[in-house]
């Protein structure tokens, strides 16, 4: 079973979503009109924008779950998706991501440093940096 698949096609009815390439490369990802939220990486996993403050608030929650991979000082998680209700907690923080979004002003927690995808590496963090593809 393709769980990412059936993950995606349920955020994807999502109005606040819409579908795009990720930056990293990744076939599918979810965004608002001003940022990336989430975005699928093979069959059972997604990379979800939490934000740096977000992350900071759920962390008792994020790391008692197996699911789910932090990347110090990232604002990006990783759920693994392996079963359904890892697709529930993948809804659960792309609502929390999409909380967040709307939350983030310029010049707050978040901004500074770029924050880039879990897989993204830093050659073509570099690239996209500085405006090459």
């Amino acid at each position: 079973m393709n769980t990412a698949r059936h993950a995606s096609e349920r955020l994807m009815s999502w109005p606040s979503l819409i579908a795009d390439r990720a930056h990293c490369g990744a076939e599918l990802g979810l965004r608002t009109t001003t940022q990336e939220i989430v975005h699928f990486h093979g069959e059972h996993e997604a990379d979800v924008h939490l934000t740096r403050s977000m992350i900071a608030k759920l962390r008792p929650a994020l790391i008692g779950s197996t699911a789910v991979r932090l990347r110090a000082g990232s604002g990006w998680v990783t759920v693994r998706l392996d079963m359904g209700s890892d697709i529930d907690l993948l809804a659960t923080l792309v609502s929390a991501a999409l909380q967040a979004s709307t939350a983030a002003l310029p010049g707050g927690a978040d901004a500074g440093a770029p924050d880039h995808c879990t897989r993204e590496t830093g050659r073509t963090a570099t690239r996209r940096a500085v405006g090459r593809p």
